[in-house]
């Protein structure tokens, strides 16, 4: 594996349609070396549509992907630096765990087989079991261990605690990270779980209904994202004044109501908000929901 000398997965002018329905729209986006991205949106954004995309497991209606400059599509030695881990198994289901480390070493060269032994052995994992055997549990541990063990340069993940325990997500999280820092890579995590790996993600990228609303550093988008709570009156006074042309680039993602407080959530600058209204930070997972119930959030918008 040649580290160091990667340009990155650059989605360019992606559109991907299945018959009437439009999964996405003109995406662009670009996976940096070496970063750990948060790849989220609901169910049917197109999160998983964008990651098959990547993998050339289907076809774009339009645009172009590139792996370090090379087109993606039907093109092994582009596609040999990807892996994908989903829902799907791909090994036989009459193969027995250790066997499928010894084919994991045979098509992926840098497949490391000793942290693989050590991660079955620390996830209870019997190597003598076939893949069929497996529970749903013991089968996303087992596609883990292959994804954490591959060391290919770029690394996706589409919901990979599916069926997990806290314990054993934990673990997960843990080895995620300790593969990170031996060998950097790119690593794209696709999950509904925001808050737990929040402490992970460098980067975010917000898919809605096909388009992408958000595109950058994690620590960005938590420094733009505020609610503001008080009277009624005072908060909508501020929201008028945030909707006018003296705050321009602020948007009021959407409020609560409680007798006679109320609550806004607003992305933007923060200076202005008057001493009469408390002021608190968003976390991911609550900016997130917030950012995908806007109704106007749009990557253009």
């Amino acid at each position: 594996m040649n580290e160091g000398n990667h340009k990155g997965i650059e989605i360019k002018g992606i559109s991907k349609s299945y018959g009437n329905t439009q999964a996405l729209s003109d995406i662009n986006i670009t996976f940096a070396p070496e970063r750990i991205y948060g790849l989220l949106g609901q169910n049917g954004a197109g999160k998983s549509t964008l990651l098959n995309l990547i993998t050339n497991r289907i076809f774009a209606s339009s645009g172009t992907i590139l792996v370090d400059g090379e087109s993606n599509v039907e093109n092994d030695r582009a596609l040999s630096k990807i892996y994908m881990m989903s829902e799907n198994t791909l090994y036989p289901e009459d193969m027995k765990l250790k066997d499928t480390f010894k084919w994991s070493a045979h098509f992926y060269p840098d497949f490391d087989t000793e942290r693989a032994m050590k991660l079955a052995e620390m996830f209870k994992l019997k190597l003598n079991k076939k893949v069929k055997s497996l529970s749903t549990g013991y089968t996303s541990i087992f596609k883990l261990i292959i994804a954490l063990c591959v060391n290919t340069p770029y690394l996706l993940l589409d919901e990979p605690v599916l069926g997990l325990d806290a314990n054993h997500r934990d673990i997960f999280y843990k080895y995620l990270l300790e593969k990170y820092i031996e060998h950097p890579s790119t690593i794209i995590i696709s999950t509904h779980l925001i808050e737990e790996v929040a402490g992970l993600i460098e980067d975010v990228v917000i898919i809605k209904e096909g388009h992408v609303i958000e595109n950058t550093s994690k620590d960005e988008l938590l420094s733009r994202g505020f609610t503001i709570s008080g009277k009624a009156a005072d908060v909508d006074a501020y929201i008028e004044k945030a909707g006018s042309l003296r705050a321009p680039g602020k948007k009021v993602l959407g409020t609560d109501s409680l007798g006679s407080l109320k609550t806004a959530y607003i992305l933007g600058d923060r200076s202005d908000v008057p001493a009469s209204l408390d002021i608190s930070s968003m976390n991911l997972q609550k900016l997130f929901i917030q950012l995908t119930n806007s109704m106007d959030m749009r990557e253009d918008a």
